[in-house]
């Protein structure tokens, strides 16, 4: 291990925010140290409680997350927040900046706030989304809150990312029936429905209801999604949806799946990094000529894709 690296670690984790920035840029523009960094982190990971806040835009997610940090805070948690926003078309960063709806806590050390853009990645996250969580755990975050970006149905991709999945909706904008098409009711671990002093709140929280009584059985130890009211904006009900938080995850350690589900969270970042290893290759031959000479005997009807593929995959095992 190079002693820059060794140096930035050691700082990031004794709480130095211009460390966490700067390994966390590392992990944006996939530096060639970045290996180097996450065997440096894997053995001060899995500590942290990761939560998700999915839902559509203007449902009240970084008010949400805003408040929710004040709770931890209040507890002497450590908290880090990754609010992945769509990217600009112009400059390639982060678009809307959801930090500035935190300002409150820009300065409190005890918490590291980070604005990731999507970069076209489908799913509401940013592709470098597990490796920045790396960071913030070994960084001695107690939980990190992973504001998603509101594409609406792609967002379930939270679920593989979080421990606890909150879902959010609000009344007037027809989300009970858009969480049933985009199968969130699915993922969620808990539903909050925001802006619960309008019109419509009870009618949402009605529906939610009626539409988890259609889904499948549960057994008796199963987890069963409660549904909160909140004012996000006033701070109401937000002590009840910390309150859950902690409960889901009691439940999560004593059931068992907190282990499934970090083991399902690992096994999918390992193929991750194993595909974009492949693709990397793949553009290798791209250079050359074997893929359009396949392709031309495939179009004149020489061989079929199945064994032009084997020919492809014989080639990148030789390598």
């Amino acid at each position: 291990m190079s002693t820059d690296v060794a140096a930035l670690v050691g700082r990031a984790r004794d709480g130095d925010h211009r460390s966490v920035a700067r390994l966390i840029s590392l992990v944006e523009s996939a530096s060639p140290q970045l290996r180097e960094v996450m065997a440096a982190l894997a053995s001060h990971t899995g500590r942290a409680q990761i939560v998700g806040l999915t839902g559509s835009p203007g449902v009240g997610k970084s008010t949400t997350t805003s408040v929710l940090i004040s709770a931890y805070r209040s507890d002497g948690k450590r908290v880090g927040v990754l609010a992945v926003d769509p990217t600009s078309p112009f400059s390639g960063g982060a678009l809307l900046g959801d930090r500035v709806r935190m300002q409150e806590h820009a300065t409190d050390p005890g918490v590291y706030i980070r604005s990731m853009g999507t970069r076209g990645h489908l799913g509401g996250l940013s592709w470098a989304a597990p490796q920045a969580l790396r960071v913030l755990d070994a960084a001695g975050c107690d939980v990190v809150l992973v504001e998603t970006v509101g594409v609406g149905q792609a967002e379930v991709e939270i679920a593989s990312l979080a421990d606890t999945t909150v879902v959010m909706l609000a009344p007037g904008m027809g989300d009970g029936i858009q969480a049933a098409k985009a199968g969130i009711l699915e993922v969620a671990d808990i539903f909050v429905v925001n802006k619960a002093d309008r019109d419509g709140a009870t009618q949402t929280v009605r529906d939610l209801k009626s539409m988890l009584t259609l889904g499948e059985k549960r057994g008796p130890d199963a987890w069963t999604p409660p549904i909160l009211s909140t004012v996000a904006s006033r701070e109401e009900g937000i002590a009840e949806v910390a309150a859950e938080i902690d409960r889901h995850r009691d439940w999560l350690q004593s059931s068992g799946e907190l282990e499934a589900r970090r083991r399902g969270r690992v096994v999918d970042e390992i193929e991750m990094l194993v595909v974009a290893a492949v693709r990397e290759q793949m553009g290798d031959l791209r250079g050359g000529t074997m893929l359009e000479e396949l392709a031309d005997k495939v179009l004149a009807g020489d061989t079929d894709p199945y064994a032009a593929a084997d020919q492809i995959i014989a080639k990148l095992e030789e390598a």
